[in-house]
């Protein structure tokens, strides 16, 4: 894919013509990334939603409660894998790899979410995520109870809720407007910063 190619289907919105409250906030994580991931330039074409995404996004995955950082970005891989979104696998396993310093689990969590090798919490993690991504009303207590057996407490159980519906949504906008990732995305976290 070329740097011609549209960033999505229904066209998108440079930073310096977002809104001035959208500008500082998106221009915020530009400057921390190096580039404005495509995503934010797509949504901006509707600003009041994306400042709701914004909000949103912000409140579940920077919290600093619950579950660590990297398992945000754990859910979000897992479950964009299961949902066959490659704009969110693409750059939320970038965010995986730098978080947890592991330049392959991203690839491994996003191909196979199922059967992949994690930790007991992990997968804990990562299998109510896929419940909940893909079968969401056959969730019962029991499926409950055996991720606080694995350690989670409620208030994590209610992230990974919250998360896995947030990116199920987010998974669905990238399907509909063919978001492609930012070629930066697919270097980020796998060889040494030099």
């Amino acid at each position: 894919m070329t740097d011609s190619a549209p960033v999505s289907r229904f066209g998108h919105v440079e930073l310096e013509d977002m809104p001035e409250d959208l500008r500082a906030r998106v221009g915020a994580i530009a400057e921390k990334s190096g580039f404005v991931p495509n995503v934010f330039r797509a949504l901006a074409r509707r600003p009041a939603e994306l400042r709701a995404f914004l909000d949103y996004h912000d409140a579940l995955m920077n919290s600093d409660e619950g579950l660590s950082r990297a398992e945000r970005e754990l859910v979000v891989v897992a479950t964009s894998g299961a949902n066959h979104c490659t704009y969110c696998v693409v750059a939320h396993g970038a965010i995986l790899r730098v978080r947890t310093k592991d330049p392959e689990i991203a690839d491994r969590v996003a191909t196979n979410p199922w059967g992949v090798e994690l930790s007991r919490r992990e997968r804990a993690i990562v299998d109510l995520a896929l419940l909940i991504a893909t079968d969401s009303a056959s969730l019962t207590e029991a499926d409950l109870d055996a991720a606080r057996a694995a350690g989670l407490t409620d208030e994590e159980i209610w992230d990974v809720g919250a998360i896995t519906a947030l990116f199920a949504m987010s998974n669905r906008l990238a399907h509909l407007t063919a978001l492609r990732p930012n070629p930066e995305f697919y270097l980020m976290g796998r060889l040494p910063r030099s």
